[in-house]
């Protein structure tokens, strides 16, 4: 879990939350740095959200899993829906703005420890670009297959990613490149976040194409419903569980 200096995710959020103007710088490795659209959109109502998410959250059904709720949109709306939702994440901060905000249920942890301890979900969400959170493929087919077995007939996963290859910045392909000449996928970034003080530890956070997604699906039950596109590069999808692995 993130110790509190480490926490610049949650404290712009609960910031924002709090009235201040803040803004969320991201870092990547090869020395890249970009202010990203931060609490403001964390925080949104359904009636801001875009399209593609709107469309992909009216699928959610049953028990829900939030997967890295941040300051809790869409733990926060599936709830006003009458859904029984648990919303998770590593952040002390971000959790304490979902209190704040109404949530009824969440619990601090990381998606990897994540198990059947928690029971039984009809939905897993992994909204806001979070099936980044697999952060590798490997890592993504072991996590695909232990929600496999901690869902119901019929569950989905429902969750946002980016094409990574929809680019033609000179300083992005570069990346990409040095990504595959080590091993890695194109879109297998590492990152980290600040804020005021705040510093999260360097993580990978892993984006893909559609031909990318389905070859990770492999041997893990999952399939795909169908896709939502979104504006530029972003998409949802909408996964569903077949009858086996």
């Amino acid at each position: 879990m993130l110790q509190d200096h480490e926490d610049a995710f949650g404290h712009g959020i609960y910031d924002h939350f709090h009235g201040e103007d803040v803004d969320e710088v991201i870092e990547r490795e090869d020395g890249y740095i970009d202010v990203s659209q931060g609490p403001d959109s964390y925080l949104s109502e359904f009636e801001k959200w875009p399209q593609h998410q709107q469309r992909a959250l009216r699928h959610a059904w049953g028990r829900v899993l939030d997967i890295g709720c941040g300051g809790g949109r869409h733990s926060i709306y599936l709830q006003g829906k009458g859904l029984d939702v648990l919303g998770i994440d590593n952040s002390p901060m971000a959790l304490k703005c979902c209190k704040e905000r109404g949530l009824k249920k969440m619990k601090l942890m990381d998606i990897t420890s994540v198990t059947s301890k928690l029971g039984t979900f009809d939905t897993i969400i992994m909204m806001g670009n979070n099936f980044g959170l697999f952060a590798n493929p490997k890592r993504a087919k072991w996590l695909l297959r232990k929600f496999y077995g901690m869902t119901s007939p019929g569950a989905l996963i429902i969750a946002e990613t980016m094409d990574i290859y929809q680019t033609e910045a000179p300083y992005h392909l570069e990346y990409q490149a040095w990504n595959r000449k080590r091993g890695r996928m194109s879109g297998q970034v590492r990152i980290r976040a600040r804020y005021k003080k705040y510093c999260t530890p360097w993580f990978d956070y892993l984006m893909v194409s559609k031909p990318e997604l389905e070859d990770i699906l492999k041997g893990t039950g999952w399939k795909v419903q169908k896709y939502i596109n979104g504006p530029g590069w972003i998409y949802c999808m909408v996964l569903e569980k077949g009858a086996e692995k």
